[in-house]
């Protein structure tokens, strides 16, 4: 039973009304009506409040700063940052309209901190070509995935030493078009706000630079937390690899993201499909001792309760496939966190010049 819409697979599709089957004409699939709809309201309610911090003096600028950060974050961030996601692995807008995917991703996606292209190029050119291996820039293995400490320091090696990272990675692998993608992408990022900045230093931080560090602590958060529980005995086992969230909104909200396992087995599956397989092939989770949670919020839910270790919490969510006791659920859970070959070790691997195999 295939999903059709973002709700649970059960659900019926309701019937379109005008202002929607408007919005549908641009697509070229009608399940992805969600997108054009975040995209129309991200379009309607942020560029206005641009405007308003260029045109504020410094002082009202920075006041302001909390409330707009607030309305992007808690107002939109989940459903931008997966409808960008989304349209990383699947085109949305019909050719005539492909405007609006440039739009989303060069003119919006720096409201949120991400760098044009950014996202694009370290997502599906790196994450998934390594499926979280150890020349994934965002690989989890090296770290104990319930420590704090470690979690900075996943952060920070990605945060400082991505613009060595990345274009080392790319140059090896020679993928020229991917690295000349993120390079005018940076590149752009960079002469933007650097104008910006010496016409309003307070404009530029506040829209520009404070969420260009915001997004990559949520997003690290949020892979850490999705790829916390990879058994490293078989981390490239896409089974093994991931986690699964179900029976929760965020999966309404966001592109059904909490069918991690299931994206990561099929990543040009569409959206909406994705609960529909894993009601279908509950068995095959079973098989491979997939972990499932029912019921967590979302993955920075997830994020706090590894790092404030509430294994009793997690386990009364978990979705046993092999009947097992809570005491045995817990053991379970903290066997799946250890990281591979020791405390923070396989990030060396790059520094030290072993890195990526060339091409």
């Amino acid at each position: 039973m295939a999903a059709s819409t973002a709700t649970e697979p059960s659900t019926p599709a309701p019937p379109l009304g005008w202002v929607d089957r408007q919005l549908a004409r641009v697509l070229l699939d009608e399940r992805d009506l969600l997108m054009v709809r975040v995209l129309a309201a991200l379009t309607l309610v942020l560029p206005p409040w641009v405007a308003v911090l260029f045109v504020a003096p410094t002082w009202l600028t920075l006041v302001l700063a909390l409330p707009y950060w607030a309305t992007v974050y808690l107002g939109f961030g989940g459903r931008y940052m997966l409808m960008l996601h989304a349209l990383c692995h699947r085109r949305a807008f019909k050719p005539r309209f492909q405007w609006l995917e440039t739009w989303a991703m060069w003119g919006i996606a720096p409201l949120f901190g991400n760098t044009p292209n950014s996202f694009y190029v370290h997502h599906l050119g790196m994450h998934h070509a390594e499926e979280n291996g150890p020349h994934d820039l965002s690989s989890t293995l090296p770290y104990q995935r319930d420590r704090l400490a470690h979690f900075l320091h996943y952060y920070l090696r990605f945060f400082l030493f991505g613009y060595l990272h990345f274009p080392r990675y790319f140059l090896l692998r020679r993928r020229m078009k991917l690295l000349r993608k993120w390079l005018v992408g940076e590149a752009s990022w960079l002469g933007v706000t650097l104008a910006l900045a010496s016409v309003d230093w307070a404009f530029a931080v506040v829209v520009l630079v404070v969420p260009m560090c915001l997004i990559r602590w949520f997003a690290m958060c949020g892979n850490f937390a999705q790829h916390a529980f990879v058994d490293v005995t078989q981390p490239e086992n896409p089974w093994r690899v991931s986690n699964c969230l179900t029976d929760t909104p965020y999966n309404q909200k966001c592109y059904n993201d909490g069918y991690h396992i299931v994206h990561h087995l099929f990543p040009g599956m569409h959206w909406t499909e994705m609960p529909g397989w894993y009601e279908q092939h509950r068995d095959e989770f079973a098989r491979h001792d997939a972990v499932v949670f029912s019921g967590i919020r979302n993955n920075q839910q997830m994020w706090f309760l590894l790092m404030t270790q509430q294994y009793d919490v997690l386990a009364r969510h978990l979705v046993d496939f092999r009947g097992r006791t809570h005491d045995e659920r817990v053991s379970f859970l903290k066997s799946r966190v250890r990281g591979q070959s020791g405390p923070i070790r396989g990030w060396l691997e790059w520094e030290a010049g072993a890195g990526v195999p060339r091409a």
